[in-house]
């Protein structure tokens, strides 16, 4: 029998159709079956770099692997490469495994990639490729170049063209600040992110360093740094160069004004509180100069130190004290002497031997007095007197005595005794 060529042509359709409905039919069956023979992994790559897809079979018998890009076009069946990708490589084949290299990778390249065993029924593993695009260098920008202290300053920190959105972070010399993020994305899916930091500088921030940090995972030690400038008033202090004691009558003194600030002090000026500097003072630069003082001169003096910022001032309170008196030079010995406010040396060291010998023949002096009164009263203990024959120690025997007795006999009962 004869077949035209439009028979053959019908024929030929209704192949293509029937092959079409079997094929459809295939890949709906085609399920992930837990427990699989397939394996593979996902895969992070930073863009421009390689990426490697491993198809793995635990144990094959003898199926078909082949490996499919996201839009399911194949990439190697077994060891060829239908599409026309020359980035795509083969770097193994065997019953076990389909590895493919994938080099220069872009984000185009993302996506889910298949990796299909031709079982019954089929079986297929998903490998997702990240691709990573790191931010370009970070951009750090100051609201002013120069602020000064107790002001605020905000500066600004921006990674641009990431994917992921990085992350910033703020660190002030060793201490870590906290920003303000904002993070946008761009049409093309990656991400602009923006970080602003605020805080009030003293004149201890200036010259210090100020890190904008970036974390992400396709970036390391990526970095900008700003170096902070503050202006400050003067810092003010008043040295006595001369004397190195306590001032005296008749001395000179010799003060000097040390300031310091940013900018340095354009001006420095010396007074004295309530009133007018001796007219006899001299002031040259930033030292201040009085000879022969006396004690007019007490007061309190002033140095005042003045820049673009600010004022500051030190006082130097002036006392001045007596002269020293003047006495001959000890031969052997000297007595210590020590300024006092009122201007006179310290008392002179006290002896205390002198005062201990002192002390003891006081003491010897006072038992002594003791001992003899204590003998003296021993004696006379129990010693009286009577008037009885008073008169009789002048009669010349014993008969007249006893005639001339005051009062007789009969006074006898009136007989007192007195005991000392």
């Amino acid at each position: 029998m004869a077949i035209t060529g439009s028979g053959s042509l019908a024929i030929s359709l209704s192949f293509f159709v029937i092959l079409s409905a079997f094929l459809q039919k295939g890949a709906a069956e085609i399920v992930t079956v837990e427990g699989q023979n397939l394996a593979t992994d996902n895969i992070s790559v930073i863009e421009g770099e390689m990426a490697t897809i491993s198809c793995r079979v635990k144990d094959n018998d003898d199926s078909v692997i082949q490996l499919l890009n996201p839009n399911r076009q194949t990439i190697y069946f077994k060891d060829v490469r239908p599409l026309k990708d020359s980035r795509f490589q083969l770097v193994n084949f065997s019953d076990n495994e389909l590895r493919v290299s994938l080099s220069n990778v872009s984000l185009s390249d993302e996506g889910r990639y298949v990796c299909q065993l031709y079982t019954d029924p089929p079986q297929e593993a998903y490998a997702d490729i990240t691709v990573l695009v790191p931010p370009g260098s970070p951009i750090i920008e100051t609201r002013e170049d120069v602020v000064s202290e107790g002001n605020e300053t905000e500066l600004t920190c921006t990674a641009i063209g990431s994917k992921p959105a990085a992350s910033i972070r703020w660190m002030k010399g060793e201490e870590e600040m906290t920003g303000e993020t904002t993070v946008e994305e761009t049409y093309d899916r990656m991400f602009t992110v923006t970080s602003r930091v605020r805080f009030s500088v003293t004149k201890e921030d200036d010259g210090v360093p100020v890190d904008c940090i970036i974390d992400h995972p396709a970036a390391k030690d990526l970095l900008a740094q700003r170096n902070l400038e503050v202006l400050y008033k003067p810092e003010v202090k008043i040295v006595v160069t001369y004397p190195e004691g306590l001032p005296r009558e008749g001395d000179n003194l010799d003060l000097t004004c040390i300031a310091e600030g940013k900018p340095h002090p354009h001006q420095i000026n010396w007074l004295r509180v309530d009133e007018d500097v001796p007219p006899h003072a001299v002031v040259t630069g930033t030292d201040l100069y009085i000879e022969n003082l006396n004690k007019s001169y007490n007061g309190t003096y002033r140095c005042v130190a003045s820049n673009a910022v600010g004022d500051a001032y030190d006082d130097y309170v002036l006392f001045v004290y007596d002269a020293p008196t003047t006495s001959p030079t000890p031969t052997t010995n000297p007595v210590n002497t020590q300024d006092s406010r009122a201007g006179e040396g310290a008392p002179q060291k006290i002896d205390h031997a002198v005062i201990g010998g002192v002390v003891a023949v006081v003491m010897f002096a006072i038992l002594c007095a003791l001992i003899v009164l204590g003998r003296y009263f021993a004696r006379h203990k129990g010693t009286y007197f009577t008037h009885e024959a008073k008169g009789a120690d002048d009669a010349a025997d014993a008969d007249t005595a006893i005639i001339n007795a005051e009062g007789g006999h009969n006074n006898t009962d009136e007989k007192k005794e007195y005991y000392i």
